[in-house]
């Protein structure tokens, strides 16, 4: 049954700039800010329903995304990387039937997330100290510490990370008896079933938004299923915890059935910007009740921070050029 015709796309350059605080720096990246191409398209449905889809980048280079999703036509995007999800009208709710243990025991419990909030390289070590504190009282057990940038320097954070946490909890880059992690860069099921027939990964980190949306990441789940290879995807950025919930939870209750070696990161940034954040409890990921892929972005929140117009750019800029 067709629902409503596509008859508008509005694609939107969002940037948040999070360098100032040294969030989310990496290795690769001295100052990156946390960035996305936002898709909006809407349809003549007399319930107003949309489809909402995210492209995330580090700032550079997304002028390019945004250029290539605003000549694709209506119901064609026209990038890969964005993925689309439906959001019924406003005040409409989702309804989930419980059907078997597995869908039971994600309610109760949910997925088991690790946290990479306490530890970017770009932080001082009293803000790595203050934050893994915290992440400590709020319950985490697993942690990763970003490296990269000096190997005495990364020796140094990872020792102030497991003085804090002790033994008993799980760090990952340990020296000894770790698998490789990889997968965030990897665009499509191409480069992943490469991988995984060279067994030149133990752990696949799928991507939500580098991967073309929802099909192109259960292509990869299934494969990753066929060879044992357990998925621990990469989040954080603009909406990608937002967007994965979904793919690890249909992962363990359609696919892979287990939660052995099994974790989803987390990364406690800009959650507050979205319609329908993301939950986590006793550090997992609750299963989302809302319709959608959780994609939608609040409106005050895309005007503030458009590039280079919003509210928040007019005023980075202008203090840039004073």
């Amino acid at each position: 049954m067709v629902r409503g015709r596509i008859c508008r796309l509005s694609v939107r350059d969002v940037r948040f700039p999070t360098s100032l605080g040294g969030h989310g720096s990496d290795a690769m990246h001295t100052d990156p800010d946390y960035s996305a191409v936002y898709v909006v398209i809407e349809t003549d449905a007399e319930d107003g329903i949309k489809g909402c889809g995210i492209t995330f980048t580090l700032g550079k280079g997304t002028e390019v995304d945004w250029s290539r999703e605003g000549r694709g036509a209506p119901g064609d995007s026209g990038c890969p990387q964005c993925g689309v999800g439906l959001v019924g009208q406003a005040g409409g709710k989702a309804c989930l039937e419980v059907t078997c243990g597995h869908e039971k025991q994600m309610l109760a419990q949910g997925y088991p997330a690790y946290t990479t909030s306490c530890a970017w390289l770009g932080y001082s070590d009293d803000t790595l100290k203050q934050l893994c504190a915290q992440a400590l009282k709020d319950g985490w057990t697993r942690f990763k510490v970003k490296v990269g940038a000096d190997l005495q320097d990364d020796v140094r954070r990872c020792q102030i990370i497991r003085d804090m946490i002790g033994p008993e909890k799980t760090l990952a880059l340990i020296p000894l008896g770790i698998g490789i992690a990889t997968g965030e860069q990897c665009h499509n099921r191409v480069i992943f079933k490469q991988l995984l027939q060279a067994k030149a990964l133990q752990f696949l980190q799928i991507d939500s938004c580098r991967l073309g949306s929802v099909n192109e990441n259960l292509s990869v789940l299934l494969m990753a299923k066929k060879f044992e290879i357990p998925v621990c995807p990469h989040a954080g950025g603009v909406g990608l915890c937002e967007l994965v919930q979904h793919l690890i939870i249909f992962d363990y209750i359609s696919v892979s059935a287990s939660l052995k070696n099994r974790m989803c990161e987390y990364v406690d940034h800009l959650h507050e910007h979205f319609e329908y954040p993301v939950m986590i409890q006793r550090a997992s990921y609750m299963p989302p009740k809302d319709p959608g892929y959780s994609t939608e972005m609040k409106e005050e929140s895309v005007k503030k921070h458009q590039y280079p117009d919003g509210e928040v750019w007019k005023k980075l800029l202008a203090a840039q050029e004073n």
